[in-house]
């Protein structure tokens, strides 16, 4: 190297470092609601479970319903149901009501003074304002489909929600109660002497917690005063369906 060379690095003044430049603050974004929130009915919604002996026990409810007014009330029957076989309760209750009768589907959104009954081989679930559909998680002897519908009701509908025990062998129902009663809704059960098969209704009895021991066609009159003084008006007439999407997210917290 070059004494002119040396010179030159020696007396060589650094290089200016350029600052970097100072970043524009992102602007946090506005939260937005869940694309698929569904605001809650503004109805009582009235969860039925039977077992052995429903079909009697829901001829004998909806024959009892008031012929010149609508209840304002939706109406969800849960039966223990042959899981691989077509469940013709459906055209049964049609028979039976001038309300609106539908086989769930999965989202389901359900309207005032409209009838909904499960279908074969699936738990249901109620969430935001829809009816859900899951593959049963219990083994076929051990599912409790009612339980399973009344704790959902519960935990969503709080003291909207109503739940009535109809005639059946067993226990389901029981739990589902109290989960209706600890959220502050309302629980009837079918009387002993006019059920056919007595187990599911004494045993909710038994919890202390029934409001309303009734045959099922005076349900109907009790539920309806009831409404009346807990809600207020009610809604008289039913607008279409449509069904709405829940995650499977949600449908997981359901099952917890």
């Amino acid at each position: 190297m070059s004494v002119t060379t040396k010179k030159q690095l020696k007396n060589a003044k650094p290089l200016a470092v350029k600052a970097a430049p100072t970043p524009t603050p992102t602007p946090t974004p506005t939260p937005t609601p869940p694309a698929h929130h569904i605001s809650t009915p503004g109805f009582p919604i009235v969860g039925i479970g039977a077992s052995a002996g429903g079909l009697a026990a829901f001829e004998a409810f909806f024959a009892g319903m008031p012929a010149n007014a609508d209840p304002g009330m939706a109406f969800v029957l849960v039966q223990h149901l042959a899981p691989d076989h077509e469940s013709i309760l459906t055209e049964l209750i049609r028979r039976c009501t001038r309300m609106q009768v539908f086989a769930v589907e999965d989202g389901m959104v359900i309207q005032a003074n409209c009838v909904y009954i499960i279908p074969p081989n699936t738990d249901m679930a109620f969430l935001n304002g829809a009816l859900q559909l899951l593959e049963p998680s219990a083994p076929r002897g051990q599912r409790l489909p009612i339980d399973f519908f009344f704790r959902s009701l519960a935990q969503d509908q709080h003291e909207c929600a109503i739940g009535v025990v109809l005639s059946g062998t067993g226990s389901d129902g029981t739990l589902g109660a109290r989960a209706i009663k600890g959220e502050g809704g309302m629980v009837m059960a079918q009387t002993p002497e006019s059920s056919e098969f007595d187990g599911m209704p004494r045993s909710a009895i038994n919890t202390g917690l029934v409001d309303y021991e009734l045959p099922p066609g005076e349900m109907p009159a009790q539920l309806i005063a009831y409404a009346a003084r807990a809600f207020g008006k009610l809604p008289r007439a039913a607008t279409a369906h449509s069904p709405k999407d829940v995650s499977a997210l949600k449908k997981i917290f359901v099952v917890l």
